[in-house]
């Protein structure tokens, strides 16, 4: 047997293997609280933020279960019955599964392989801007579209490619041409959208290039204008390597959105006529689930939507972690 007597726990204690260590723990959790109690004004600042991500992002995750329950109200999202992948299957073989895809691919594909580009060469255009004025005024410009809510940029469309009172069609007339009726030509949908969106959002997205151009070494432009080399070479040799690693984040965070593009202009300019081409996962799900109350079918299609977005979004990274040397995670 072993005996541990006062001088042996005396000993223990200081040498810290026994006594010591709840004291180390003590010192270390007063230390992280006075740590964290002076900077107890940021914490304050941050608690809105992690309260609405907590109770709009989190906290509705709750819900997703009824995509695999035949959700009723009067007996709430517990009492609901099970009913595994029905709606997965209802999904996957309704007729609408490959009209939706189609058009949800097509659309967002041609938005972001026509607008990712744009950004970045009004990016370089503007910074070199030879003058300041000229420079401001061109950021002014294509800032404001982008403060255009949804509702009225569809109305400006409206009213300008009317087949009657339009702008453009006044000059087709003019011109001897035969008024066109834009928005009902189901292969005219996805260009007017797309370039509209261009139009509004490629201003405001230029910002964070020209923040990247703003801090690029200075010293590699001296030593290439030294070296004789013109602006297109600057811009080839300097500026886009400096952009690339911004350029390749963005373009992964915009593919993990491919199938989540919004409904909200979608829908304002769906008509009976280009319904074929303007019906996509966005719009289909709102007019069915809040419409039509088929609040299980549409979480499922919801559900599978995000899956599909998160899966991109992990093996684009991983591309580009792979050939670009850089990502978001």
């Amino acid at each position: 047997m072993f005996r541990f007597g006062s001088s042996g726990a005396k000993q223990a204690g200081a040498s810290g293997s026994i006594s010591g260590v709840p004291t180390a723990l003590r010192r270390n959790r007063k230390s992280l609280t006075a740590r964290v109690w002076a900077v107890s004004p940021l914490y304050l600042f941050l608690l809105p933020a992690v309260l609405y991500v907590v109770v709009f992002n989190y906290w509705p995750m709750y819900g997703l279960q009824i995509a695999f329950k035949d959700f009723r109200s009067g007996l709430g999202i517990l009492g609901s019955p099970w009913v595994g992948l029905t709606h997965f299957d209802r999904f996957f073989r309704s007729y609408m599964f490959p009209v939706l895809i189609r058009n949800t691919l097509l659309l967002s594909g041609y938005q972001i392989l026509a607008g990712f580009p744009i950004p970045i060469i009004l990016s370089i255009a503007i910074h070199y801007a030879a003058r300041s004025g000229l420079r401001r005024f061109t950021q002014t410009v294509t800032y404001a579209p982008y403060f255009i809510s949804q509702v009225v940029l569809v109305g400006m469309l409206l009213l300008m490619l009317s087949p009657r009172t339009g702008v453009v069609n006044v000059f087709v007339r003019a011109l001897g041409g035969t008024p066109v009726f834009f928005m009902g030509k189901e292969g005219l949908f996805r260009h007017i959208y797309v370039w509209s969106g261009i139009w509004q959002n490629s201003g405001w997205a230029s910002i964070i290039y020209l923040a990247v151009l703003s801090n690029s070494d200075p010293d590699l432009h001296e030593a290439a204008i030294i070296d004789g080399a013109t602006k297109p070479q600057r811009i080839r040799h300097i500026d886009i390597p400096v952009l690339i690693p911004t350029a390749v984040i963005l373009l992964v965070m915009n593919t993990g959105q491919l199938l989540a593009i919004g409904f909200e202009k979608a829908y304002l300019m769906q008509n009976d006529i280009n319904i074929m081409s303007s019906e996509i996962i966005a719009t289909y799900v709102y007019k069915l689930g809040i419409l039509n109350a088929q609040f299980s079918y549409t979480s499922a299609i919801g559900l599978f939507n995000n899956v599909i977005n998160f899966a991109l979004l992990l093996g684009v990274n991983s591309l580009a972690r792979r050939f670009a040397k850089t990502g978001i995670i």
